[in-house]
């Protein structure tokens, strides 16, 4: 028989999740579902034993020691030992929302949605697509410290695509918004002009050239970087398992020393977590402080393993377990204007938006392709250019960091890792880098 756990949790998430997507003034999806999923964690005498069960099997007292004694069973095959740090738990206040989006019919939001599809019409608009979804989570966790927390999210948010096309050329604009501050569709016709707008635009757009040029990133593109070179390299797991470039760079300075960059999951924006999902308490974590190296985020697995952090950046959906995850993570604002960033460019380029791209933590190498550009020539923002990236090394390019602007701003979406995907926020204020590598249609 397997001996009492030396801790375990129980999470259970009861949700509701609403989808629409109107294609062309066709309206393909609108409809709700529904989960109530639960997942038991017992720390047995090496490792864990994990249980995902259907959440109505979270009961009575019985019936969860039942549970517990099926995950310490599963605890018996684990052949490495894992400890945990002791952490302190507590969980935020939720702040009140505006429009709850429960209380609005789906036949009202689809209409609504149908009015945004109709303002992203436009000369040489061939395609149009609008999608909403709504997710409203109750969570239930318990821990074997004597940790209880129930609290209720909803986040939902859009996105609108409006494809361009002419003389066998095809550009597309994209415009996004997500939240946890209330409904959100209302009279936001504006992004849905402004991504047909660029869409077109972008027909008259040159392809850049690429080289080794002064680049502005703006604060999206600053944001993507903040996110996927720095936020996943600085993730204890990955930390761990000695897949990141930023391994044993503690105290060390690793860019530029006017670049500070966090993960703040108790602020209040679309990566917001009053408590993490293994029940410790979140609070703001500097991972950069003045170009010097300060804090990996961690679980409380890879706090006791690691160390050089602190906990509480421990996520996971429903029915699966929490690993190591960002929340919102941004470059703290600078002192310089935009106008004194475009002025020490003199000439270069201003890259703008992004459409993904890729990392590698452990070489520390990265390439994002940004939505689109403007040259910069004689310190002003000249003509549009598309078809453009950023590549390079996390380093070097950390050091490379010129000027940090004071206007930041923030952006939500979606982080994958692991198979599990959850809410986050990037953001930064526009960035100077010196000598960046800009990836274009050719290279002078």
């Amino acid at each position: 028989m397997p001996s009492e756990p030396r801790y375990y949790d129980i999470r259970r998430v009861r949700g509701e999740v609403t989808q629409i997507d109107i294609d062309n003034g066709r309206v393909e999806q609108a409809g709700t579902s529904f989960y109530d999923k639960a997942t038991i964690r017992a720390l047995g005498d090496l490792g864990w034993g994990v249980l995902s069960v259907s959440g109505d099997k979270i009961g009575s007292d019985d019936c969860n020691r039942s549970l517990l004694a099926e995950a310490m069973t599963a605890s018996l095959i684990t052949n490495e030992r894992v400890d945990i740090a002791k952490v302190p738990s507590k969980i935020h206040h939720i702040p009140k929302t505006g429009e709850d989006p429960r209380n609005v019919a789906i036949e009202e939001k689809v209409a609504i949605l149908q009015d945004l599809e109709k303002a992203a019409q436009g000369e040489n608009i061939v395609s149009r697509r609008v999608t909403y979804i709504e997710k409203a989570e109750e969570i239930h966790f318990t821990d074997s410290s004597g940790n209880e927390y129930r609290y209720e999210l909803c986040r939902c948010g859009f996105s609108v695509l409006a494809v361009a096309s002419r003389a066998g050329v095809v550009q597309m604009g994209y415009e996004r918004d997500h939240t946890i501050k209330g409904l959100n569709i209302r009279h936001r016709q504006d992004l849905a002009r402004e991504s047909a707008h660029r869409a077109a635009a972008l027909l008259d757009a040159k392809p850049a050239k690429g080289g080794k040029m002064h680049a502005i990133l703006d604060p999206e593109l600053g944001g993507v970087f903040a996110h996927e070179a720095i936020g996943h390299a600085v993730e204890g797991d990955l930390v761990r398992e000695g897949n990141s470039v930023l391994k044993g760079k503690i105290g060390e300075p690793i860019g530029s020393p006017i670049i500070t960059i966090v993960d703040d999951p108790s602020l209040v924006e679309f990566g917001f977590c009053p408590v993490d999902d293994e029940g410790s308490a979140t609070s703001r974590t500097e991972i950069i402080k003045d170009g010097v190296m300060r804090s990996y985020l961690h679980s409380k697995e890879t706090l006791a393993r690691v160390g050089d952090g602190i906990s509480g950046h421990c996520r996971g959906m429903a029915g699966d377990i929490p690993i190591v995850r960002m929340s919102n993570t941004f470059v703290e604002n600078g002192e310089a204007s935009f106008e004194e960033i475009l002025e020490s460019c003199k000439d270069g380029i201003l890259l703008k938006g992004s459409r993904g791209g890729q990392v590698d933590p452990g070489r520390g190498m990265f390439q994002f392709n940004a939505e689109y550009g403007y040259l910069v020539e004689g310190g002003e923002c000249t003509s549009m250019v598309r078809d453009v990236s950023l590549s390079g090394e996390i380093l070097s390019t950390l050091h490379a960091v010129a000027l940090v602007g004071n206007d930041r701003a923030l952006h939500p979406g979606y982080c994958g890792k692991g198979g599990q995907t959850v809410p986050v926020t990037d953001g930064a204020p526009h960035l100077l880098l010196r000598d960046a590598i800009v990836g274009g249609c050719d290279v002078s």
